[in-house]
């Protein structure tokens, strides 16, 4: 089982904190990059599970998502934020803002780039609000299992000739490359303080919500390129059978045209079949039990541009 709190001010969990001599290290660590570099993979696997969603399309991850590490001396609380890109809608602009608004607030910056040689133009406009920034940056250099020595040497040295970042280290989220030196490199440079969260808890995140992703990442794996940017996916409710051997969960898949739901429910519903048989195999995994998941699709015109639709989304 999951579980989630609401998070008093860290501020004053550490002036509370000085009164009390810890050899305990902890801190908040803001992940970014542009999309698609492999925030959301990395994380994953540092946090041993599948929290933040994973897809090869932009706009995979929308809400700043807290995933917490806890070793015997440290705790690191990584957030998981949206890939900065210039935004094309409202939505966008929500994405943008909360990527940004994370910089300042955090002990540490993990700045995630790929393999590419030549550095573009968003890794570019991400470099210059960096710049402004007083936090300590680690630059993680992703994706070098497809690099050889000498391109992973030209990329650390031309990223090293910026004198912006704290330690630059090449690694390989789906190979485990590195992993460990990213994680002590960003325990050296957090401060001392309190653990924030319990033992067990690994995400801010309710049940609810992790499942609401799960869905929509499958929904992102299966349709056509654009369709699944306008999707979201809200859960009525999950309920336990009394006894207990299964849990039904809820589901509506919201889209922006008629012609869109037609294409998630697909021909005799096929296309929903695949996404609800894809979701519900990792929801029993999140979950530790068989599930029924019921899906229905409905249409909410042009819900990315209205204010009031991303407010009762939650997208505020």
């Amino acid at each position: 089982m999951i579980y989630y709190l609401i998070v008093l001010d860290r501020k004053i969990l550490r002036r509370i904190d000085r009164k009390v001599d810890y050899m305990y290290k902890s801190g908040f660590v803001s992940v970014i990059g542009r999309p698609n570099v492999g925030k959301s993979t990395l994380l994953n696997k540092v946090i041993g599970e599948k929290i933040s969603i994973i897809s090869d399309k932009p706009q995979t991850t929308r809400n700043k998502i807290q995933l917490v590490l806890t070793g015997d001396d440290y705790q690191i609380v990584f957030l998981d934020t949206p890939g900065i890109q210039m935004p094309k809608n409202k939505l966008g602009e929500y994405m943008l803002k909360v990527s940004k608004s994370t910089l300042e607030e955090v002990d540490a910056i993990v700045f995630m780039v790929d393999d590419s040689i030549e550095i573009g133009k968003l890794d570019k406009y991400i470099i210059e609000e960096l710049k402004n920034i007083s936090t300590p940056i680690i630059l993680l250099i992703n994706k070098t299992d497809r690099l050889n020595d000498e391109e992973t040497l030209l990329l650390v040295e031309k990223y090293n000739n910026m004198q912006l970042f704290k330690e630059i280290i090449p690694i390989s989220a789906l190979n485990d490359l590195n992993i460990d030196r990213c994680i002590q490199v960003i325990k050296e440079i957090l401060p001392e303080g309190p653990q924030y969260f319990p033992e067990d808890m690994i995400t801010d995140q309710p049940e609810r919500f992790i499942i609401s992703e799960l869905i929509r990442e499958k929904a992102l794996e299966n349709l056509e390129e654009e369709v699944p940017h306008g999707i979201y996916v809200d859960i009525d409710s999950i309920k336990s059978r009394d006894d207990k051997e299964l849990i039904d969960v809820y589901a509506n898949i919201y889209c922006e045209k008629d012609s869109h739901k037609g294409i998630v429910i697909g021909k005799n519903g096929k296309m929903l079949k695949q996404i609800g048989k894809s979701a519900r195999e990792d929801i029993e995994k999140l979950l530790g039990s068989r599930v029924n998941l019921q899906i229905w699709v409905k249409v909410e015109k042009n819900w990315r541009e209205r204010e009031n639709k991303l407010k009762y989304f939650g997208y505020k």
